[in-house]
């Protein structure tokens, strides 16, 4: 076969061929079918690419910084820098998430027999001191994130055999014999790429507030630990006038002030601190912007819709605690919670509960298994719970949100089949005598306000002889403790991707459970979770990807890993009427670095 030449559309990316292997070079790299946008396009569908430049918006970040390397696993860094200064190889958009487009990378080259992926580097590209982007500096990158970099980035990039120099603006990365894995692809296209020369004398393993050095469009200018972060956009950006570059990054400067609550931000927004701050807060939302600012309209104050998967919110069970071994005290915990009661109170009906781990996306299990789903499932049908076949999944539900009673029964009944019982009141562990104490823990990014969802939660566990402590502590205090592993029960939000696929071994795979500073904080080892992820990550078509996607929903929702909380599906932003936002029909939620200052 000749070497084929892909110009006028993206072609799949993995081939079914028993020829010898042959390089395929692409403009992009297109998981499922043809990518979205052809070659010439100009920008996104979903950005303003004729936005007006200049200017500046101050936005809040919460918590603390002491490094500007999210890589590892020392300290807490200042991570939106990443996103600012420096660059990655391609770039997936908001409305074309199985595509990965040019960016660091001009095309892309891979055979038939999926044996590895090329990156052929753009010869524009270049670093914030004029310095070209080279194949070096990104075999650098690669081996400095998965040698000296946070532990489970060893995982997560696990499949690659190596990585090879083809000469200076050319690198393959090689994939182990035997890996069926159609994502990793794209996901290698997605790690940012460091200077090798800028790193040199240098431990990457070590928290640094030295900048280090990037190729993207904004420099740090100025920054106080703690305080602020300050970025000025690059004049000399070599990427500005890309198409996956076009319509974005439109401030001439972005500045991040650092706070501890998120409720004292909006005070910051009144007093003209800060120009844009996101409500996470319903109560604030419906009777905090009760001023002459808002009805004015010098303050704007908007729903924007969104198409995003929802947000994964949730008490996260520790299943390292022996105390939460059993699935039914953790039933029992969750017919505790009572979120009827929270939305109606204290969210003013804003919320729906997440439903499961793929909430608002094509991928969410329910029903009955159907389909190529069931199939995947019968494989392991004497190893997962009957139900799973016959029953669809049902979240708690309190019927009348002032009476706890009847969930209450349910849960003692369940602690009772456990193992446990009431002993002068208190909810104990017949076989050791050991009473049910459970410490909750927060930060204080939530704000306080948290803590009245938390009260009723609390009472009805007290009500049932379980004491339980919420514990409300500092940003860099939680973190430490989740990268530890030192908690019972914890409120985590996990991000969910358009594309589930090598993260979710991150999330739930048992490889990850004890790796410190690992996503998997819940414990998860579960040998048919691992398999589903595995199938998913493999899957060659979009068919068995998502039939893959909902059985992995399905298995994990069974065995009641975590309490759901809840969701919105649109983002509520408040700002100062000084700036332009893409049209809201493209229902995008907020995406500030898609917005530009007005020229009035």
């Amino acid at each position: 076969m000749k070497k084929i030449i892909v110009s006028l559309i993206c072609l799949v990316l993995w081939l079914y061929s028993n020829q010898p292997a042959t390089a395929l070079v692409s403009d992009c790299i297109a998981l499922y079918g043809e990518s979205k946008y052809k070659k010439g396009f100009r920008a996104f569908d979903y950005v303003n690419a004729d936005a007006p430049q200049g200017g500046k918006i101050v936005m809040p970040a919460y918590g603390t910084f002491d490094n500007f390397n999210p890589y590892i696993f020392k300290g807490v860094a200042a991570t939106f820098v990443n996103s600012l200064s420096f660059e990655t190889l391609g770039f997936s958009p908001i409305d074309d998430p199985f595509t990965v487009y040019p960016l660091l990378a001009e095309k892309f080259d891979f055979p038939e027999d999926k044996s590895y992926i090329g990156f052929i580097l753009n010869p524009e590209a270049k670093f914030s001191d004029g310095s070209a982007v080279l194949a070096d500096d990104v075999i650098f990158s690669f081996k400095a994130i998965t040698e000296k970099g946070a532990p489970i980035y060893r995982l997560y990039y696990a499949d690659v055999d190596r990585v090879e120099k083809i000469n200076e603006r050319e690198v393959r990365f090689y994939f182990k014999k035997g890996v069926e894995n159609k994502e990793l692809p794209l996901i290698l296209s997605q790690f940012v790429i460091f200077s090798a020369k800028d790193w040199q004398g240098k431990d990457f393993a070590k928290p640094r507030l030295e900048v280090p050095l990037g190729s993207g469009p904004y420099k740090v200018s100025d920054f106080q630990v703690n305080k602020y972060v300050e970025l000025k956009k690059n004049s000399d950006y070599w990427g500005k006038n890309l198409p996956a570059r076009r319509g974005f990054f439109n401030f001439e400067t972005i500045r991040y002030d650092y706070y501890q609550d998120t409720t004292v931000t909006l005070q910051a927004l009144f007093s003209g601190d800060i120009d844009v701050r996101e409500e996470y807060i319903a109560k604030i939302w419906m009777t905090g912007y009760d001023n002459d600012l808002v009805k004015s309209g010098k303050v704007k104050k908007e729903n924007l819709e969104h198409h995003n998967p929802a947000t994964l919110q949730n008490f996260a069970f520790n299943l390292r605690r022996k105390k939460f071994a059993d699935r039914r005290v953790r039933q029992a915990l969750d017919l505790a919670f009572n979120f009827e009661w929270a939305n109606a109170k204290l969210f003013y009906g804003q919320y729906k509960r997440l439903s499961g781990y793929f909430t608002n996306t094509e991928m969410e299990a329910d029903g009955v298994p159907q389909g190529r789903e069931k199939e995947i499932l019968s494989a392991y049908k004497d190893r997962l719970r009957p139900e799973i076949f016959t029953e669809p999944f049902r979240q708690t539900f309190y019927e009348d949100i002032n009476n706890p009673r009847e969930n209450l029964k349910k849960a003692v009944s369940l602690l009772k089949q456990a193992g446990y019982d009431f002993v002068d009141g208190k909810m104990v562990y017949l076989e050791d005598g050991t009473p049910l104490e459970i410490e909750i823990l927060g930060n204080t990014a939530n704000g306080s306000s948290f803590t009245k969802v938390m009260l009723p939660f609390i009472e009805n566990l007290r009500k049932i002889g379980i004491k339980a402590v919420f514990r409300n502590v500092e940003v860099n205090i939680f973190k430490n403790r989740l990268d530890n592993f030192d908690f019972d029960m914890a409120i985590i939000s996990y991000p969910v991707s358009a594309l589930p696929g090598n993260e979710q071994r991150e999330y739930w795979g048992s490889e990850s459970a004890d790796i410190k500073g690992s996503n998997n904080l819940i414990g998860i080892k579960n040998p048919v979770v691992d398999d589903l992820i595995k199938g998913l990550v493999a899957a060659q078509k979009k068919e068995d990807y998502v039939a893959y996607v909902k059985a992995l929903d399905r298995v994990l929702k069974s065995e009641n890993y975590m309490i759901f909380q809840w969701y919105s599906s649109y983002d509520r932003v408040a700002y100062l009427d000084k700036f332009g936002q893409p049209d809201a029909d493209k229902k995008i939620g907020f995406q500030p670095y898609l917005w530009w200052v007005k020229e009035n």
